[in-house]
């Protein structure tokens, strides 16, 4: 199995304050292994990022909210999550992974909701043996749309082209992580960007603004995906959220610090209201966290 490079250990403040209540919409909670053991087929493993080092990089940023995503490292054993839910307290969410959908029982299921999950992940990434099938996606909808949790996308390597006509046509709402994993070469008028943009016009579909970093191909500041951000903003300001994706799971090259990454939110948003929308307005809405 690969080695993947941790999270940088020293995160440094930003150079403006985050508004009250703003919230870090994906977050991952790795280790200690001897407590939670990696699933035996899981396509990659990281070194140890526990949820107290996640919370010191929290108070370091400014955040007092989050959303605590289940790792495919640990398949349906949601122990690491809830563990972690359960220590964070209420200014804080789950996110659990789809394949939890097509198992678990209803009381299983309220049990997840009472800690505090709002939600499921369905993951297309071929590597990582967690792809659903389309009646198993169809069934895991009905789910949610039960339970009122949203359904979140983690995109294919080549964006979500690959797959995206098994989740347009849903009713429910739609998360779409890391801007839906375009080309930033192509720009806001390539085919994938412009797809994003299209289904944000819906109503129900929501865009995570992560990963700049990685879908950049200038290297830091990562100038070149600023006005792709930036359309996918002007397109659904309401819908739009952003994570910092700590501790940045298969990093094949060292990761940024987390302040800087922050910072290049910053560069997306430069309007202090704009910004509130995307750290406060909008995952309260979406998550359902009170008015901060």
């Amino acid at each position: 199995m690969p080695q993947y490079f941790p999270f940088d250990p020293d995160p440094r403040a930003p150079s403006e304050p985050l508004p009250a209540g703003a919230c870090d919409a994906q977050f991952h909670v790795f280790g200690p292994r001897e407590r939670y053991p990696v699933r035996p087929d899981a396509g990659y493993e990281m070194p140890q990022a526990t949820f107290e080092e996640a919370m010191r990089m929290h108070r370091t940023l400014g955040f007092s909210r989050g959303v605590i995503v289940q790792s495919t490292t640990y398949g349906t054993d949601n122990s690491a999550m809830l563990d972690a839910l359960a220590l964070a307290g209420p200014d804080y969410r789950g996110c659990t992974i789809g394949k939890t959908l097509d198992t678990a029982s209803d009381a299983e299921l309220q049990r997840l909701h009472d800690a505090g999950v709002r939600g499921a992940r369905f993951n297309f990434l071929r590597s990582l043996n967690m792809m659903p099938t389309p009646d198993a996606l169809a069934r895991s909808a009905a789910r949610l749309r039960e339970l009122g949790w949203y359904l979140k996308i983690q995109p294919g390597a080549e964006g979500i082209l690959d797959a995206v006509e098994l989740y347009q046509d849903l009713d429910l709402p739609v998360l779409i992580d890391h801007m839906g994993r375009p080309p930033v070469a192509e720009g806001a008028q390539g085919p994938t960007a412009s797809k994003v943009i299209e289904l944000l016009r819906r109503g129900n579909f929501w865009l995570m603004l992560s990963n700049g970093h990685k879908l950049s191909r200038s290297g830091p500041p990562w100038n070149d995906v600023v006005p792709l951000a930036q359309a996918f903003i002007d397109a659904a300001p309401d819908r739009v959220v952003w994570s910092t994706d700590w501790p940045h799971p298969v990093s094949t090259i060292r990761p940024p610090n987390d302040g800087d990454l922050l910072e290049l939110l910053y560069r997306y948003a430069p309007d202090a209201g704009t910004r509130r929308r995307i750290l406060v307005d909008n995952p309260a809405a979406l998550f359902g966290f009170p008015a901060a």
